[in-house]
């Protein structure tokens, strides 16, 4: 990750519109009747509902979405009592993240009242407005009593997230550690260091999953707290021991687990080593743990380590429970978050980290195979699956405890909208994004003096997407950057034309004339094609002297199909291939191909194009149900593209069972499982929602993608995604902004992430 200067800090949430949040209608208000709906005299109507029923407000109103997030600063990050205004650019932070991550809708709100009482009052008067409320960086001990109060004396959720949060997500990871340990959560011995609101809500968290007060020992900065200590507050008096020991040192000798909630260093090499075998230590301290990841795991070759910092293994990071519970809380309009949805929160994290991780994630690991065990045992915090798994044990937990106001009967319903709610592709490309910063490939941009590849060589560089590879004359590409105020320093530019080149010409033409002597390319003709970009940035894949490649504003994707083929070629398990498309509509998100090269497949075609499809959606952690469309349904038409449709899917259906798809069938009864079903009863995706299209010919896959794009049915798209090719080469078209290449060109590092994984098994 790119280290965060003050600078960068300060531009980032100054430029264009200051801070990070903003308020955007939902409702049309373009006509005169529009906003009379929205306002007078319309608006009278819902408020005479709500007067009759306050709870219609959650049908007529955002309260049902919209959590506040509200503190009074006296305790922000590492930053101690800065007061309540300049607490708020991590207050919007907060509403940033409820809403990528889980959809809610927030008001930040900071209160300039530091008395308890009267903050009490202040969150009670406006609370009305909300269907949750977010307690941020308020400093111990007042937190305890005002999130109690609160609690007790308001229906809506209400979660102090500095000591539930870390609570519950250092929960699920204790619980999954005592599994790798082997150990029993009643018999093992706690010793934390720290007293604050997380210190006690993480420990009286662990309590409740069966940890033995009598094996607890807290420290604060002056040592252990004792019952020989004076001078204690109601909370720490509650963690006193009866033991006779001092220092954190003492507390140490012949500990199970360790729980660092308190500053960087205060544990030693020395400390570890008199822990018992197997020993837990969750060193939470932010920016730096008590003890290095490097130190304890060179102390203890067997200690099972977790930090709050993403690039150690297994981060223990709020992120992975608030948005989540949340979101289950405000679906079932939950009175409260009670500790039963807290440990089905708790479960939830703990049971994921044990399922099978998607490749999407495990590139987040330099894509070697993930499995549960010491170096993983709680989720990323990237993961789409978070979402739903998190926020479906909490609903559940709310209904189930009593606590819910609104029952949801079709869960497999409730899990659909979950994901539509996020909008599939713009989450996608959040996480691939941030995957491919963990590992950033070298990407040739074989047409570099077009401005649009100039600027995505730009961003993806200053975003650490990528390495780039500008192929191109230098002179005009760098004219092209100062004209458009381009910085383009660092990034490699390479002339294939020029005669410093002559060499890497030579040997590209004599590898290719090698490898396809027997299809007629002669050493001479090779070498000539090196004078071609496509080709020469092909070959820069080729050696390894490149990570993949991106393509498309100027060449025609049937000659850089030809082109690929030649030169990377397919893979052994395919003899075609093709591209897809992933379009965000307002029906969710659908999958289509083929859009890019196949003009008019037959059906061994088709099958190929089905599997590379069903494999690429699977990689994106989405099941693929699948529909081959047509212009007639079920051997209605028995000649033409229909016949091949029905014999691929006929095939399928005999040789792939694991894939779900069916067909030939118009896109009307694809899209409309119940006009599918009752039409078609002998459908095999009864009941399912179709998510994956196979089109009969590249020309309706194409014409149906870019309508649904230029009407704006549909979000931003990714893609077309090559699926098929021996190496990770990808192409676009000439009508790609800049959004597009920058989009394909962190598909292609992912892509090329992938290819390198496999190729090292």
């Amino acid at each position: 990750m790119r280290k965060v200067t003050k600078e960068a800090a300060l531009l980032y949430h100054s430029k264009g519109k200051p801070g990070k949040i903003e308020v955007v209608p939902t409702k049309p208000y373009s006509t005169q009747t529009d906003l009379a709906l929205a306002y007078s005299p319309g608006v009278a109507e819902p408020c005479l509902e709500i007067e009759k029923d306050p709870d219609t407000a959650y049908d007529y109103t955002i309260k049902g979405n919209l959590v506040a997030v509200i503190s009074n600063g006296t305790s922000v990050l590492g930053l101690g009592d800065i007061g309540a205004l300049a607490g708020k650019p991590v207050m919007e932070g907060k509403g940033l993240l409820f809403k990528i991550f889980a959809g809610i809708d927030v008001f930040d709100i900071e209160v300039d009242e530091k008395d308890p009482e009267r903050f009490i009052q202040t969150v009670k008067a406006i609370s009305p407005t909300f269907g949750g409320i977010n307690l941020e960086d308020i400093k111990a001990p007042e937190c305890f009593e005002i999130e109690r109060r609160l609690k007790e004396e308001l229906d809506i959720p209400v979660m102090h997230d500095d000591q539930h949060g870390t609570a519950i997500i250092s929960s699920a990871a204790l619980l999954n550690a005592l599994e790798i340990a082997g150990k029993k959560i009643e018999e093992v011995k706690l010793v934390v260091s720290g007293a604050g609101a997380s210190a006690v809500a993480c420990t009286k968290l662990y309590m409740s999953l069966g940890v033995r007060k009598e094996n607890v020992v807290m420290c604060d900065s002056k040592g252990v707290i004792s019952s020989s200590r004076t001078n204690l507050d109601d909370q720490k008096k509650f963690f006193a021991t009866d033991r006779d020991i001092s220092t954190l040192t003492e507390a140490m000798k012949d500990a199970d687990v360790f729980l660092g909630l308190s500053k960087a260093g205060v544990v030693t090499p020395d400390m570890l080593k008199l822990m018992n075998d197997n020993p837990i230590v969750f060193a939470l301290a932010n920016p730096d743990p008590e003890i290095a990841y490097d130190d304890a795991v060179g102390a203890r070759e067997d200690v099972i380590f977790a930090t709050g910092r993403s690039d150690y293994p297994n981060q223990v990071n709020n992120v992975l429970g608030f948005p989540y519970i949340f979101r289950g809380a405000l679906d079932v309009r939950a009175k409260g978050i009670n500790e039963e949805m807290k440990l089905a929160a708790v479960k939830a994290l703990a049971n994921l980290a044990k399922e099978s991780v998607p490749d999407v994630v495990n590139a987040a690991y330099g894509l070697q195979r993930t499995i549960f065990g010491r170096d993983y045992f709680i989720p990323k915090p990237l993961d789409p699956r978070l979402l739903t798994a998190v926020s479906i044990a909490v609903a559940k937990a709310a209904i189930e405890s009593g606590v819910a106001r609104k029952p949801i009967e079709d869960w497999s319903a409730y899990e659909n909208k979950l994901t539509e709610m996020m909008g599939y592709s713009n989450k996608l490309m959040r996480q691939l994004t941030s995957l491919a910063k963990k590992n950033p490939k070298k990407i040739v941009f074989c047409e570099g003096n077009h401005i649009n590849m100039i600027k995505a060589a730009v961003l993806t560089k200053s975003e650490e997407i990528c390495y780039p590879i500008l192929i191109g004359n230098a002179e005009r590409i760098q004219r092209i950057a100062k004209e458009n105020n381009l910085n383009i320093s660092g990034i490699e530019i390479i002339n294939h034309r020029a005669i410093t080149e002559d060499i890497r010409r030579d040997k590209y033409a004599r590898l290719l004339s090698e490898k396809r002597q027997r299809q007629g390319i002669t050493y001479v003709e090779a070498f000539e094609k090196m004078n071609d970009r496509n080709y020469f940035g092909m070959m820069m894949v080729e050696t390894g002297e490149a990570d993949s490649l991106i393509t498309g504003v100027y060449s025609h994707y049937q000659e850089f199909a030809q082109k690929a083929v030649e030169v990377i070629g397919l893979r052994p398990d395919t003899d075609h291939f093709a591209a897809m498309h992933i379009l965000q509509t307002k029906k969710g998100t659908f999958f289509i191909a083929d859009t890019l090269i196949n003009r008019w497949p037959n059906k061994d075609a088709l099958v190929d194009i089905a599997k590379l499809t069903h494999n690429a959606v699977k990689f994106f952690n989405v099941d693929p149900i699948m529909a081959m469309l047509s212009f007639s349904n079920f051997g209605a038409d028995k000649d033409g593209s229909p016949h091949s449709i029905a014999q691929a899917v006929d095939y399928l259906h005999k040789n792939n069972p694991e894939i779900e798809i069916d067909g030939e069938m118009q896109v009307n009864f694809a899209l409309n499982k119940e006009l599918r079903d009752t039409t078609f009863p002998f459908n095999t995706l009864k009941g399912k929602d179709v998510n994956t299209l196979i089109f009969p010919n590249l020309s309706s896959a194409n014409v149906v993608s870019r309508l649904l794009v230029d009407l704006g049915i549909s979000g931003e798209t990714i893609g077309p995604i090559q699926m098929g090719l021996n190496k990770p080469v990808h192409f676009t078209d000439i009508e790609s902004s800049v959004r597009d290449i920058i989009n394909l060109t962190t598909v292609a590092v992912i892509d090329a992430i992938v290819y390198e994984s496999k190729s090292s098994n």
